[in-house]
């Protein structure tokens, strides 16, 4: 049985979070969130949250149990990108944008 958990619009560009994700594919979801806990960086922590949330919703709406489970997937997608400006010298402003992505992650039971 799969279960997956979102998390959509982290305000973390997609090219960071895929090289966190990239660390944990395939692994079992217990030996992942300890893997995860000593990374140090912003885009672990997203995909942590995420992965505990997988895993929660696998132990309540599924009845499934969390030593079971086996990270099948953990896919980055890129969300919107939001447009901003910065001023700039003589009045003027230059234009940068914040990137954000949508984390899934989906987990099976090993049958």
């Amino acid at each position: 049985m799969q279960v997956q958990a979102y998390t959509k619009y982290a305000r973390m560009s997609p090219r960071k979070v895929r090289e966190i994700t990239k660390a944990i594919q395939g692994r079992n979801a217990a030996e992942a969130v300890e893997v995860l806990r000593f990374i140090p960086r912003k885009s672990a922590r997203l995909v942590s949250k995420t992965l505990q949330s997988a895993i929660a919703n696998a132990e309540n709406n599924n009845n499934l149990s969390s030593d079971a489970l086996k990270i099948e997937s953990a896919t980055v997608e890129q969300g919107p990108t939001f447009k901003r400006f910065r001023p700039a010298a003589r009045g003027s402003a230059h234009p940068y944008k914040k990137a954000t992505s949508h984390i899934r992650i989906i987990l099976s039971d090993e049958a």
